[in-house]
């Protein structure tokens, strides 16, 4: 049975007048649980359950032999970015059998954020295409694990995943409060140039 953790949320603001909602999606245990609980305001919410034999062959934890449980439907954190604006997060489940939840919880999103593990980098290509089909902005954030922050640079990366030339890579320690501000902060200005060269493209004759 998945468990339901969550404390009771301090308030918003009086003022807290406009939300914003990112998507932070990315393979199975990739740190998606973890990068939302960094910089969380909130405590956050968070449905995991207990992996099980069902797993086995299934969910590959060839990379995190010590990862026991797995989000099973989504994260959810908030984040005051000044007294009128609030910023949502929603973490996706990273197994492609929880598919059927991703269109949902990209509904609604401005842009998202894709982490990758660079160990196992091809675990990131079905939440890619997910998210640009959705048609919504990304960056990527290479989740920066023990002894292989440096097998791969930036532009490796990209290539890598053959991602458009736009699209922002970055380097993150989800476990890091200042680290995941960084990569949101980077997310949602690519949000807005995104979003300028939409509507500029839309105003062309």
């Amino acid at each position: 049975m998945p468990s339901v953790t969550s404390d009771a949320p301090p308030q918003l603001a009086a003022t807290a007048s406009s939300g914003l909602k990112i998507a932070v999606a990315g393979g199975f245990g990739v740190g998606k649980t973890t990068f939302v609980g960094a910089i969380s305001e909130i405590a956050p919410l968070r449905t995991e359950a207990e992996m099980t034999g069902a797993s086995v062959g299934v969910d590959d934890i060839a990379a995190t032999p010590t990862k026991t449980t797995t989000t099973v439907a989504f994260d959810f954190g908030r984040i005051s970015l000044d007294e009128q604006l609030v910023l949502y997060l929603f973490g996706a489940p990273g197994q492609e059998r929880f598919e059927f939840l991703w269109q949902r919880l990209f509904t609604g999103a401005l842009g998202a954020v894709v982490l990758v593990d660079t160990r196992r980098i091809e675990a990131s290509h079905a939440s890619l295409d997910r998210v640009e089909a959705a048609g919504l902005p990304f960056v990527v954030a290479h989740n920066v694990f023990a002894g292989e922050d440096d097998v791969f640079s930036l532009d490796d990366i990209h290539e890598s995943l053959s991602l458009s030339p736009d699209v922002p890579v970055v380097r993150c320690d989800a476990r890091d409060r200042n680290s995941v501000r960084d990569v949101l902060v980077t997310a949602l200005d690519h949000v807005r140039h995104a979003s300028a060269r939409h509507a500029s493209d839309r105003a062309a004759p």
